[in-house]
């Protein structure tokens, strides 16, 4: 375990590290008997608890949906923690280049790389969450998983349909790793293709730049109305004009990719991604202008 450092020392440094380290470690498998990695090397940003973009979300989504201060008083109800004594770090996990291909190839099912990295990097993320939070803890500063803890679960929202109680794509979003595309992907700086996580913790970092205003900024849709690529690699039609059909996509997974990545490839999970390749910003935030 890396030894810890005051924040005044550089937590953020440190954090970042340590986030590193653990993807470069044998728990980041995609478990096909290779040693292959699920993710690529992760992105790390930082945000402060009292943002005001989280009680943005919780007005737009929802009354259900968790601030970082909600959050953090799940793990610790006592002695309180006020909202600028909380940093929340999030963290980008890319898919790797040779999963990114196996999927740009697909046109209707998920291929073998992407439905293990859905399972096999689900449950490494998982663990990464609890890594942190155990890293930080040794270090004498309180944290929590909000995926993780037990009081997480999905809501339906009135206005957005499928939701949770806290995105950490949204959490992403707010430090400065990426914004959200036509088919409500976080577009960042290595691309779409990619799964975040999240930790809420009693510390105090400086929180990362955020260089958007624009929740859309990056789409070449939502910026300049071209692109739409998304739309014609989604095998379920639930991407359009009017943006992303959550329950349709939902109901494409349930009823055609779970069974077939199950009969086909031996592996309980579900998703499907591509609309996450194949795309301009399969890997990068794409130049302006330059989707067709």
């Amino acid at each position: 375990m890396t030894a810890p450092v005051a924040p005044e020392q550089g937590a953020a440094v440190w954090l970042r590290t340590c986030i590193e380290e653990f993807a470069g470690s044998v728990e980041n498998t995609l478990n096909n008997g290779t040693g292959e990695p699920a993710w690529a090397r992760p992105l790390v940003g930082f945000s402060r608890g009292d943002d005001l973009l989280y009680q943005q979300f919780k007005r737009d989504i929802g009354p259900f949906y968790w601030t970082p201060q909600d959050a953090f008083a799940n793990a610790f109800p006592s002695p309180h923690a006020g909202a600028e004594e909380l940093t929340v770090i999030s963290w980008v996990l890319p898919q790797t280049d040779r999963t990114k291909a196996d999927s740009r190839k697909e046109k209707s099912y998920p291929s073998e790389r992407w439905a293990r990295s859905r399972k096999y990097g689900d449950d490494f993320n998982v663990k990464l969450r609890d890594h942190i939070v155990t890293v930080l803890a040794a270090a004498g500063y309180r944290a929590v998983a909000p995926v993780n803890h037990p009081l997480w679960e999905r809501k339906d929202c009135q206005r957005y349909g499928l939701a949770s109680v806290w995105s950490e794509r949204h959490a992403a979003y707010v430090a400065g790793l990426g914004t959200f595309g036509l088919c409500d992907g976080l577009i960042t700086a290595v691309g779409k293709a990619m799964r975040c996580g999240s930790v809420v913790a009693r510390i105090r970092i400086p929180p990362s730049d955020r260089p958007y205003t624009n929740h859309h900024a990056y789409c070449l849709f939502f910026s300049n109305g071209t692109c739409g690529v998304c739309m014609k690699r989604c095998p379920a039609g639930a991407i359009t004009r009017a943006g992303h059909d959550k329950k349709k996509c939902e109901a494409y997974e349930d009823s055609t990719t779970t069974p077939y990545v199950q009969s086909r490839f031996g592996i309980q999970a579900y998703g499907c991604g591509l609309c996450q390749t194949g795309v301009p910003c399969e890997s990068r935030i794409p130049p302006h202008g330059k989707g067709a």
